[in-house]
């Protein structure tokens, strides 16, 4: 086993870990429930961040994507769309997989010993719905109210990581909570009940950051590849794949490594450049 090889087996649940926590590192913000507001702030981290987190110390691309766009009076974001082309290009959905906290969240509330819910026809159709939330909450609210449509009315994310523990430790926020701060718990509350019975449910059905990665996937600089000459098309890797890949490297695949696993000719592997 070589060491790449080795970092799949043992270093992703750590890399996501860490990534959690090089993200919201201003651990002071959890005690005071006061939002960071240093020089670091203003770049984009690669995975779903809520801004607002009283640990984060970097921005949101998702969020600050919804900004920009509000305040761009119709011209390209040049910033931030180039911050996100420059993470897709390298990494694509890897990031999805290994550096992306609420990825973290979401499966470990999959280890939650309720009944399992299997890849399906309807987890497939389901996978496009990503998009349609990109085009409406991230671009089109934005563009049409001037707001971060995404980030006001859906994102379990943020109401997980920030709106519950700033609402918690002020007291002028908790007199001011009021509907849609209950429509957001509830989306998340429904959030983590679909993700303890189907893997990755958030990710795979309505993130638009993992929409958006999706198109680097095919062109990405790192991710998994598959030897052609070794691959007999027998799909075990496909069928063991939680994800509602058609093909290892496809739009949904998170570059995880599992599938390596279950490769009988040995025909999967991390690209290698080096």
């Amino acid at each position: 086993m070589g060491m790449k090889d080795n970092f799949v087996k043992y270093g992703r649940r750590y890399t996501q870990l860490l990534s959690a926590v090089l993200y919201n590192c201003h651990f002071p913000g959890f005690v005071t429930g006061r939002i960071y507001k240093g020089e670091t702030k203003g770049i984009c981290v690669p995975g779903l961040n809520c801004y607002s987190c009283p640990g984060a110390v970097g921005a949101c691309p998702l969020g600050s994507l919804q900004g920009a766009i509000a305040n761009s009076a119709y011209k390209l974001p040049f910033y931030v769309v180039g911050t996100l082309m420059l993470f897709g290009i390298l990494l694509g959905r890897m990031i999805c997989g290994f550096l992306c906290p609420f990825g973290l969240i979401q499966e470990l509330l999959y280890k939650i010993p309720v009944p399992k819910m299997k890849k399906s026809k309807v987890t497939e159709v389901l996978s496009y719905l990503k998009y349609l939330i990109l085009a409406v909450f991230v671009v089109g609210i934005p563009l049409v109210k001037l707001m971060p449509g995404f980030c006001k009315y859906i994102c379990p994310a943020g109401t997980l990581l920030a709106g519950i523990p700033l609402v918690g430790t002020d007291p002028h926020l908790q007199a001011m909570v009021g509907a849609l701060f209950s429509w957001k718990v509830f989306v998340m509350a429904v959030c983590i009940i679909i993700c303890s019975v189907c893997f990755r449910a958030f990710c795979r059905f309505c993130c638009p950051l993992g929409a958006i990665y999706s198109f680097f996937n095919p062109i990405a600089f790192f991710g998994i590849r598959v030897n052609e000459e070794k691959c007999t098309g027998c799909n075990a890797c496909i069928r063991f794949c939680k994800m509602d890949t058609k093909k290892v490297g496809d739009r949904e695949c998170i570059h995880c490594g599992e599938c390596k696993k279950v490769c009988p000719e040995g025909a999967i592997g991390f690209r290698d450049y080096f």
